[in-house]
C-alpha cells in the first residue's frame, strides 16, 4: 500500500509514478493508493492516475484506489472516470 499525501499535481507526480512502477516490479499483484491524505488532485494528477491504471493492468497488475475523499469522488465522477477505477 501505498499512502499518498499532500497535492497530486505536475510537481507529485513523477514520485507517484516512480513508487507505482517499484511496486509492480516485484511482480504481478495489487498496487493499492491511500488516498486518506491527499488534499488536491488537479489535470496532471488524473492524467498519471490513468496512465498507472492501464500501466498496472498491462503488468498484470491492478491499481486499487482507496479512502477516497469527498473531493476525490467528485472529481472521478465529474470526469466520468469512477467506473474506469477499482475503489475500494
Amino acid at each position: 500500500m501505498l499512502s499518498l499525501t499532500g497535492e497530486l499535481d505536475i510537481a507529485t507526480v513523477p514520485e507517484l509514478r516512480a513508487a507505482v512502477e517499484r511496486c509492480t516490479a516485484a511482480g504481478p499483484g495489487r498496487v493499492v493508493l491511500d488516498f486518506s491524505g491527499v488534499t488536491f488532485c488537479d489535470s496532471q494528477g488524473l492524467s498519471a492516475l490513468i496512465g498507472l491504471n492501464k500501466a498496472t493492468a498491462g503488468a498484470g497488475s491492478e491499481l486499487v484506489l482507496t479512502n477516497l475523499g469527498e473531493f476525490m469522488v467528485r472529481l472521478l465522477d465529474i470526469t466520468g472516470l469512477r467506473a474506469a477505477f477499482t475503489i475500494a
